[in-house]
């Protein structure tokens, strides 16, 4: 079973004045570069990995999806994204990735967001994703960069003379690491970017895109605190497609 870090109490109100819980997807830097890899959803079938509060529910539907599964492992999260939500259109479901069955050739769409690092058999649920795509469907993903996941410090090292330095611990030694991030013992998977794509090609994907996100100008000049997030990634943004049947 997945780790559900979420559902602890400390964690969770911690969790909730990050400015991505505040302001929804407005409060995720990332978004709009994100935006640019979806589907035209309009009349589509999409799930929610990881969802969460439910913010792209809620932005997929006022996009046209037909119907948004959103699944969390969290109930706290998943409360909070029942209260905040009213629209029949969105059901929101307690699973574990780790375990997750998925009806075959249902979604349009299957998006995920700062998730798929957590899962430690990540091929069984890319399958699982595959077999659920229509023909031609489409999955969009955001995860922590290797870069930051390889850390055993998440956050910048400074030396006696003030100099920043980003600590990369074992790259290519994969699997579990476990940092410190609004509590103590957080378990993530530690994967390089070759993994990640091989793994989506091997299921048979067709990668569409691939970012290492990082803040524009425009970004920095707004918030001056996003400016060390250029220098070294932070995020990983990958959208693939499942082949078109004939």
């Amino acid at each position: 079973m997945a780790q559900n870090v979420y559902d602890n109490q400390d964690f969770f109100e911690a969790y909730a004045q990050l400015s991505r819980s505040v302001n929804g997807l407005n409060g995720a830097p990332e978004w709009p570069s994100i935006v640019k890899m979806l589907p035209e959803m309009e009349g589509l079938n999409i799930v929610d990995l990881g969802c969460g509060y439910g913010w792209f529910c809620h932005d997929a539907r006022q996009k046209g999806a037909k119907q948004v599964l959103g699944l969390d492992i969290s109930e706290r999260m998943l409360n909070k994204a029942r209260e905040m939500t009213s629209d029949t259109a969105i059901i929101y479901r307690n699973e574990d990735l780790e375990q997750l069955k998925l009806p075959e050739a249902t979604y349009d769409l299957v998006y995920s967001s700062l998730t798929l690092h957590y899962i430690e058999d990540l091929s069984t649920l890319l399958k699982t994703i595959y077999q659920s795509l229509t023909s031609g469907g489409h999955v969009v993903v955001s995860v922590e960069h290797p870069i930051y996941t390889a850390s055993k410090h998440p956050r910048w090292l400074i030396d006696e003379e003030g100099q920043k330095s980003w600590p990369v611990n074992s790259y290519q030694t994969e699997g579990r690491r476990i940092t410190n991030w609004l509590t103590e013992g957080i378990i993530k998977q530690h994967r390089m970017i070759g993994t990640y794509l091989n793994l989506l090609i091997e299921q048979g994907f067709i990668i569409k895109h691939v970012e290492e996100w990082g803040p524009t100008l425009h970004q920095i000049a707004e918030t001056p605190s996003l400016k060390e997030e250029s220098e070294r990634p932070m995020i990983l943004l990958v959208s693939a497609q499942k082949h078109t049947n004939k």
